[in-house]
């Protein structure tokens, strides 16, 4: 089987693999996001040795941070657009490796390829359309509709959907430098950090903190529900690690939608309908080898 090229594009680091898929992987390596000329330099010299290694490789997927220019006719399509990471807007991730790799390249958000990687072999198998959020440094969301991944006028953002503020929450400044009431800025990671004055994964059981997290992420999977009508909706990222949080999160959504539309009975429960990630801290390496298998 022809092998396939996959990096996981984070802010903090690239993880760049070698294999026929993401379960059998040859080679893989970490390396650290510095500069766009350096990151990208290391990325393909790995590549480079690995083809050496193992033999040419066929197609690469990227998933990676955003926001992207996904749209194929736009003349910067494959570049980074404005992005908070300093020194990256503009960089041209995907015309980079096509031209020195020489093979297809596919190219998305690191969470919709994570959608895409639970479609073919995760939560989402059985689904057509889906939804992937990922709650950790950022809030991020990959759409999955009529088993495609959605695309508009750019891609989603889901992080930033405003939501009502949690009762006593409403003193807390935003994390966001955008918006004063998104999800990003009130429920991602560092906001945690920000309004508890630690990190999210040292709150102890029973901290308030968890059950404003709970009633922030209820908040957006009702506007998913009520918006796009997924299948399932799939909770990933660090903060989603935590014991607990997403049975809390389910009670609250059940709690918002007041029994309005029969989501458990055509779901199985709505622990068949608010799920955990199936693959872990690896969803955007899984991603990416799922872009690369689509890659034209």
């Amino acid at each position: 089987m022809a092998l396939l090229g996959a990096i996981e594009a984070g802010g903090t680091k690239f993880i760049c693999a070698v294999g026929e898929d993401a379960g059998s992987i040859l080679e893989r390596v970490s390396l650290p996001t510095i500069t766009p000329a350096e990151t990208l330099a290391a990325c393909l010299a790995f590549f480079q040795g690995a083809a050496a290694e193992h033999g040419p490789i066929s197609k690469l997927g990227i998933a990676a941070f955003g926001p992207l220019d996904l749209t194929p006719t736009s003349p910067t399509y494959g570049h980074l657009l404005e992005t908070p990471k300093p020194g990256w807007s503009g960089t041209d991730l995907a015309g980079y490796f096509a031209g020195h790799l020489n093979v297809p390249v596919a190219l998305d958000t690191d969470v919709n390829g994570a959608v895409l990687a639970e479609h073919k072999g995760g939560a989402a198998k059985a689904c057509q359309t889906a939804v992937y959020i990922t709650v950790g440094t950022g809030i991020g969301g990959g759409v999955l509709v009529n088993g495609r991944l959605l695309h508009g006028l750019i891609h989603p953002e889901i992080g930033h959907i405003a939501v009502p503020r949690a009762p006593g929450d409403e003193g807390f400044k935003s994390h966001c430098p955008y918006h004063a009431d998104c999800l990003e800025g009130l429920a991602s990671g560092p906001a945690m950090k920000a309004r508890w004055g630690q990190a999210a994964e040292t709150l102890p059981e029973g901290h308030e903190g968890w059950e404003m997290e709970a009633f922030y992420l209820a908040q957006l999977c009702r506007t998913l529900t009520v918006t796009l009508s997924p299948e399932v909706i799939i909770l990933g990222g660090g903060v989603l690690m935590r014991e607990g949080l997403l049975e809390k999160v389910r009670v609250r959504f059940d709690a918002l939608m007041g029994g309005y539309l029969p989501l458990a009975a055509r779901a199985g429960g709505l622990d068949r309908y608010i799920v955990r990630q199936s693959f872990g801290g690896q969803s955007g390496l899984v991603g990416a080898f799922a872009l690369a298998e689509d890659a034209a």
